[in-house]
């Protein structure tokens, strides 16, 4: 294990730890590039390679529930679906438990693959950074949907299910190094776009790979937008977003709902960011 691998590790755990459902999550460089959650793990971790299969290559794949023979065989022959051939490559994969059968498969897979098994971290720890003058410490960032609330401030309001889509994609978007963009669906990450110096270009990112999935999907972003028309929010609009879901406290945020209101898009403001750096 080196450095990097104990970071990434840290950041997949974390991530697939705060979804209740069987969730696979994949990390590339400590950001969340692939989340899916289903009843059946194996679809999940399908749909979670599927958001983006290129930088899901050599990442590091992380579940919430038990591995299994079944699940150990999946991860062992899945191959990429960008060329349906290639054989998925893993640094690590890290669960709470494995079965034996399902160890001694992940244990043939490859001679370099780390396996991991962790416990979910408590709540209320510190978060520790290291500059030149010393340490910086501040609350780690704890809250969930259930946390918060979604303040509906547009004329049209989504719907269940849209509400839905928002919370998971706000559950994805915390863990995703800012400037942060995630778009999903259904319990599963359609995109995401992270560490741009300006949030227009996460956007650009998380739509683009993304694609036609779009339509009608719940956007998510870790802090509030500076500008609406002719920006972030207006293009996220005209790609067919149906929910988005952000923090809120810009100078601008009624451009924000004008935007949204024009297009027919909910924008719920939970009044919390996240920021990660």
């Amino acid at each position: 294990m080196s450095y990097n691998n104990y970071l990434d590790a840290d950041a997949a755990w974390n991530c697939v730890s705060e979804f209740r459902n069987p969730t696979c999550v994949v990390v590339k460089h400590t950001n969340p590039c692939g989340v899916a959650s289903r009843d059946d793990i194996l679809e999940a971790y399908r749909l979670a390679v599927k958001a983006d299969p290129v930088s899901a290559f050599g990442g590091i794949v992380a579940f919430n529930i038990e591995v299994d023979e079944a699940l150990a065989k999946e991860i062992r022959e899945f191959r990429s679906p960008t060329d349906g051939e290639t054989r998925m490559f893993y640094e690590i994969v890290v669960a709470p438990k494995y079965t034996e059968k399902g160890l001694e498969i992940l244990r043939g897979k490859s001679k370099t693959l780390r396996i991991l098994e962790a416990k979910k971290n408590e709540k209320g720890k510190l978060s520790l950074r290291q500059v030149g003058g010393g340490w910086l410490a501040q609350d780690s960032d704890d809250l969930t949907p259930e946390d918060i609330q979604f303040n509906v401030v547009s004329e049209k309001k989504p719907q269940d299910n849209e509400l839905c889509d928002a919370e998971f994609a706000w559950l994805c978007v915390k863990h995703v190094k800012s400037n942060a963009i995630v778009i999903a669906k259904d319990n599963r990450m359609l995109g995401m776009g992270s560490g741009q110096p300006n949030r227009l270009e996460s956007l650009r990112i998380a739509l683009r790979k993304a694609g036609d999935d779009v339509k009608g999907a719940a956007l998510a972003s870790d802090a509030f937008f500076p500008f609406a028309w002719k920006d972030a929010v207006e293009e996220a609009c005209e790609s067919g977003i149906g929910v988005i879901a952000e923090p809120g406290g810009s100078i601008r945020d009624g451009d924000a709902v004008d935007c949204c209101n024009k297009y027919g898009v909910s924008l719920l403001l939970t009044n919390v960011r996240h920021f990660k750096h």
